[in-house]
């Protein structure tokens, strides 16, 4: 029986990339922001729309740099329905998260909910296009002024989203970008902080080079974060491709979308308005249906299908956590982490494939 992931990572052709890469054996120069660093800065730019952009190894370190950025600790508003690297930005960074409750409609934070729990302690608010949802940025921007408050996006699932004819890059303060393998345009490990504030740039920059200014002089105390050419160089091919992948997954988006829609139990996911989507992930909220959201993870897995119960459970109920600060309760955010289940979704999955877990989705029983 065949087996199919959640997920599989976009590629470009195996001579493209080796074609990208023979430079290398002649310059020997590898990392340390070289052609391939500065090129792709440059495309991306231009891609996302956003006036500057700092790149990183990976985005869980990018996010923790653009939280050292604020200078300052204290509370930072967020929610727990994400992957842990959010929580754990924070909290490495020596800040406190503090849970707001999110949308039932879309799954991102509950923008009406976020003014009760700034406090004098409150720094920031960082909210997360969650499956490339978009947050409620106006409202947002609006909280954030009255109270004099940053906005640090966690917008790992949100590359080549647009809102309102802007790329998702351009709002807030600072948005983090992940690169790794499993997004819709990936360096194979990687990421990026976009950002409206020239100033940031330089901070940026050294802060992944140990916080060096020049061979005498160490202004910050960085570590060492750099994207090397070989990763530069697969997101410059990928880039070319970007495009046509996300068509791609709109394809797979819509069967779906065909297959399940109109379900009594079943609730897909929310097309909002004025945003152009990037098909990253398929969420099914199974709400009453006749099966619960375990028992279709495990049918499918009968199936060599895997899907991922993404995200579950609530980074408020980890481990790690026990003890060190307050959590907040977040009812909404409780019921959609035990109900909702990503299906495979990535933009070589075949219709046929697609079809087939459907089938065994609404037929509800095992098709070995």
């Amino acid at each position: 029986m065949k087996r199919i992931n959640v997920t599989q990572s976009s590629l470009p052709s195996y001579e493209k990339y080796i074609e990208k890469i023979r430079s290398l054996w002649d310059t020997k120069f590898l990392t340390n922001m070289g052609v391939f660093h500065m090129e792709l800065e440059k495309k991306l730019i231009e891609y996302l729309k956003t006036p500057y952009i700092s790149l990183y190894s990976n985005g869980h370190i990018a996010l923790e740099y653009a939280l050292e950025s604020l200078e300052r600790k204290g509370e930072v508003i967020t929610t727990p329905f994400t992957f842990v690297s959010t929580t754990h930005a924070i909290v490495r960074t020596g800040n406190i998260p503090i849970f707001c409750d999110i949308k039932e409609s879309d799954y991102t934070i509950d923008e009406t909910k976020i003014e009760s729990l700034i406090t004098d302690k409150t720094i920031a608010i960082l909210p997360v296009h969650v499956y490339g949802n978009v947050c409620n940025v106006e409202e947002i921007e609006k909280i954030a002024q009255k109270h004099n408050l940053k906005v640090v996006y966690d917008a790992a699932h949100a590359f080549g989203v647009k809102y309102k004819g802007k790329g998702i890059a351009t709002y807030g303060d600072i948005s983090m970008f992940s690169f790794h393998a499993t997004k819709v345009f990936h360096t194979g490990e990687g990421g990026a902080l976009t950002y409206n504030n020239i100033a940031l740039k330089q901070k940026f920059e050294v802060l992944k080079n140990f916080g060096i200014i020049s061979q005498e002089e160490v202004s910050y105390v960085g570590g060492n974060a750099k994207l090397d050419e070989f990763r530069a160089a697969m997101g410059l091919c990928n880039l070319e491709i970007a495009d046509e992948e996300i068509s791609k997954r709109k394809a797979v988006f819509e069967r779906y979308e065909e297959n399940l829609k109109g379900i009594k139990g079943i609730k897909l996911n929310l097309r909002q308005p004025e945003v152009v989507q990037n098909y990253a992930y398929f969420p099914v909220l199974f709400d009453n249906y006749k099966l619960t959201r375990d028992q279709v993870f495990i049918l499918l897995k009968e199936n060599e299908i895997y899907a991922r119960k993404y995200f579950y459970p609530l980074t408020s109920s980890f481990k790690a956590y026990s003890n060190l600060f307050e959590m907040q309760e977040t009812l909404v955010a409780l019921k959609i982490t035990d109900n909702i289940l990503c299906l495979p979704m990535y933009a070589n999955l075949e219709i046929s494939d697609v079809d087939r877990i459907c089938d065994i989705i609404k037929e509800g029983e095992s098709k070995i």
